[in-house]
């Protein structure tokens, strides 16, 4: 008899053990190694395929579905989903998620150490001390930033916002924020926070954080112009997405001292980062990580593998994946084709 299992190909490397249980439902195709994909070679390995496990690594749209008439869900590693045309996989009918909350206190976390790590030059005091230039105490050695009672801006209050936000208490920080919509007025007193215009975010913050979804509305938001209304003692931290920030007009601000520092996670080019940024002392550089604990990137698979068993019609959860993106279009998709969910 032929055999009927739906097929999943599985992007990247990730966790055996919990990509396996993919196994119990489906014919699933891995990749041996780490590495990003042309688009052709993504479009070939959709051809073929019912759903797909995905990371950041792997941007998709309507050209990589277009010879994909089996395709029904995405499920991307990740909160973070720009590397995926959603309207496109929509309107192909295609169900995207993502991984949401699993990774919020494990980013908070990194997100404010970040921020610490740029404000107190703590990355540029190693190298200075490995490459021997400690050669006595000095008064005036490598002065810094304080973050206790400086006021911290967020831009961007969604959960990992927040979570930076509940961290800045124990700090007695004053925390003011901006938003696409205020928070309602329970979280803002949970989060000890003070909704304000983006203005006012940019010239009050002393250390301001960039926790916002990334969008073409976004791009290069934080430019020269916004730049030059920060305090020149401040310091960004982004952990949101590279695109936000025009990172050639931040290489000037931090060259010229109109910016004291900034640490990046992410980048525009990532893995490409800026060489101007590379040349400079008063940045904090770290690979995008925010998210790396082993125990927030095993949940994160975790979360992946449940979404896409779920929008293809089985287990527990069967047409109902925990954390769609645009459920709507398993909806359509299911509608058109007549498909009949299983267990």
């Amino acid at each position: 008899m032929a055999d009927t299992r739906l097929r999943v190909w599985v992007s990247q490397p990730l966790f055996g053990d919990i990509v396996g249980r993919l196994r119990e439902h489906f014919d699933v195709v891995e990749t041996a190694r780490v590495g990003k994909h042309s688009p052709q070679d993504i479009a070939h390995a959709l051809a073929g395929c019912d759903g797909a496990l995905v990371t950041l690594n792997d941007p998709i749209g309507a050209a990589e579905v277009a010879n994909a008439p089996r395709l029904r869900a995405i499920a991307n590693v990740g909160v973070g989903y720009n590397n995926l045309d959603v309207s496109a996989l929509t309107a192909a009918g295609v169900v995207v998620t993502n991984t949401p909350d699993v990774l919020t206190e494990t980013t908070a976390d990194f997100g404010f150490a970040l921020m610490m790590a740029a404000a107190r030059r703590i990355t540029e005091a190693e190298r200075w001390l490995r490459d021997g230039q400690w050669r006595q105490w000095s008064f005036e050695t490598l002065l810094g930033s304080d973050l206790h009672g400086a006021t911290l801006g967020i831009l961007g209050m969604g959960r990992i916002g927040q979570g930076i936000a509940r961290r800045a208490s124990g700090f007695r920080m004053r925390v003011r924020y901006h938003n696409r919509s205020r928070l309602p007025a329970d979280v803002e007193r949970d989060c000890r926070a003070e909704y304000v215009d983006l203005d006012t975010l940019l010239s009050s913050a002393d250390h301001l954080v960039l926790v916002l979804p990334y969008s073409p509305a976004v791009h290069h938001l934080i430019d020269a112009t916004a730049l030059a209304k920060m305090k020149p003692t401040a310091t960004l931290t982004n952990i949101a997405r590279g695109g936000i920030v025009d990172e050639d007009a931040l290489a000037e601000a931090l060259a010229s001292g109109r910016l004291a520092a900034a640490g990046l996670d992410v980048y525009e080019g990532e893995p490409a980062v800026n060489p101007r940024l590379l040349a400079l002392r008063n940045v904090v550089l770290t690979p995008h990580i925010a998210s790396g604990s082993l125990a927030t990137r095993r949940a994160m698979v975790t979360l992946a593998v449940d979404n896409l068993i779920a929008a293809l019609g089985h287990g527990p959860d069967a047409g109902r994946p925990p954390t769609p993106v645009n459920a709507d279009a398993l909806a359509a998709r299911d509608a058109k084709t007549g498909l009949k969910r299983g267990a």
